[in-house]
């Protein structure tokens, strides 16, 4: 029987790093109860106003406070014990978790207090996500930092599939309240695990001791109380007291000066801008395939499912040392696969099918999966780079970038496909859009040449 060690996950990181095992179980247990508040949310706004535009709305209020505090929060993780922080925006989250179960049960009957709570729940994440994947370098060696990525792909892949076909199982049920509840229960998971991280305290790198002010080498040279160590010994940067505007203005500087780095942003914001089909899929549910919301969930957990079979057969992905290479490519075949989706809604036609057009769905799942699968690839990479390429100072506020780029650009896109499709119809939308986005990401590219010559050996940001 052939050796499969090769193909499947590596799952070395799970291995050799305890933290980091129990950091993923914990973060894969609470990713699977957020989709289910994810779901809950949107069907009892829906229940409550009878309006789809004042589910869209949540997205709004969910989008707001994530830009907004991504900076921010990003900031914060550089200027912090990466735990701590990690850990108070994680009791946050659950608090307000708790706080939407509570209305459910109290069947308060408020859209106002569901988008405001979600408001909350979005600026907690803001803070929560850019300091968890600030740590993740800290506690695996950079080699292993490709498999650790891939793992964490899939448990939120598997999240994202699981998750919103349970969440509206048990609303249908049993209510809101226990889907909220629910996510109660399993968000303790996440705060288990981040509870039983060491001490991360941002290391301060040669680079940041040139950028920084007399006054902050003033107290890098200071008492014992001001300054921080971990469990490696490593010196650690002066614990700031504030956290102002100029904090994210200097990783913004930052980022300017950072040309792979900064590449990884343009090209993810290129696919999702240009080729973010999810505004397209409940007219295609209606009007070229037929089923209506059911084929729309369908189409959409295809994409989740692509991601994890990236995921699981991402063994070789540890091994890939032209990383950059690797982005352009999995990128054009998302373009690619998205323009083929777009090619499956010509070929079955605007016809407003009465019942499931069966090969045309399982054509266009087939499209969307290879979709999912590239973006996974590209995530993965993406990630690493960000990681490995990054001093450990400003991780957190070129995180804190990350979070905003992989919120916004999806939503831009909904606006950008929505827009050609009310133009051109959906599937000449799909089409457009996925060559577009191939033609764009090149030309960035060819601007950009040292990217697709990214080395994993001597990685340069």
């Amino acid at each position: 029987m052939p050796r499969l060690d090769g193909i499947l996950a590596d799952t070395t990181p799970l291995r050799v790093s305890p933290p980091f095992r129990r950091l993923w179980w914990g973060l894969g247990v609470s990713n699977l109860g957020s989709q289910l508040t994810v779901v809950a949310v949107g069907l009892q706004v829906y229940a409550l106003t009878g309006s789809t535009l004042a589910v869209g709305v949540l997205g709004i209020f969910a989008l707001v406070p994530l830009v907004a505090l991504g900076l921010y929060g990003g900031a914060l993780v550089d200027a912090y014990d990466r735990r701590k922080v990690a850990l108070l925006a994680s009791w946050a989250l659950w608090i307000v978790t708790g706080l939407l179960a509570l209305q459910a049960w109290l069947d308060v009957g408020s859209v106002g207090v569901l988008y405001g709570l979600v408001a909350l729940q979005s600026a907690a994440f803001a803070i929560n996500n850019p300091a968890r994947s600030a740590i993740i370098p800290r506690l695996v060696e950079p080699r292993l930092l490709p498999a650790a990525n891939a793992l964490q792909t899939i448990s939120w892949s598997i999240a994202l599939t699981v998750g919103p076909l349970l969440g509206a199982f048990l609303v249908a049920l049993w209510g809101y309240g226990i889907a909220y509840s629910i996510d109660v229960v399993l968000f303790a998971a996440a705060l288990w695990a981040v509870w039983r991280l060491p001490s991360i305290p941002p290391v301060l790198s040669p680079e940041a001791t040139d950028r920084s002010s007399e006054r902050d080498r003033a107290l890098h040279r200071g008492t014992s109380d001001d300054v921080a160590g971990d469990e490696a010994g490593d010196p650690a940067v002066p614990r700031r007291k504030v956290v102002g505007i100029s904090s994210v203005v200097d990783g913004l500087r930052y980022l300017a000066t950072r040309p792979n780095v900064r590449t990884t942003f343009l090209v993810d914001l290129a696919a999702m801008i240009l080729a973010f089909p999810r505004v397209l899929l409940p007219a295609v549910g209606v009007l070229f395939i037929g089923g209506g919301e059911t084929t729309t969930g369908v189409l959409s957990a295809a994409f989740a499912v692509g991601a994890v079979l990236a995921g699981v057969f991402s063994g070789a992905l540890s091994r890939v040392r032209w990383q950059g290479l690797v982005i352009a490519w999995a990128i054009t075949a998302w373009g690619l696969s998205i323009a083929a989706f777009g090619g499956v809604l010509l070929l079955v036609g605007s016809t407003n099918p009465p019942q499931v057009l069966v090969g045309g769905l399982v054509a266009a799942c087939i499209a969307l999966a290879l979709a999912g699968a590239s973006d996974a690839v590209s995530a993965v990479f993406r990630q690493t780079i960000l990681q490995t390429a990054t001093p450990d100072d400003m991780r957190g506020r070129l995180q804190g970038v990350f979070i905003v780029v992989v919120a916004g650009g999806p939503r831009l896109g909904e606006v950008v496909l929505g827009a050609q499709a009310s133009w051109f119809g959906e599937a000449w939308a799909a089409v457009a859009g996925g060559l577009a986005c191939i033609v764009v990401v090149w030309l960035i590219l060819r601007t950009q040449p040292r990217f697709l010559k990214y080395d994993a050996l001597h990685p340069e940001p």
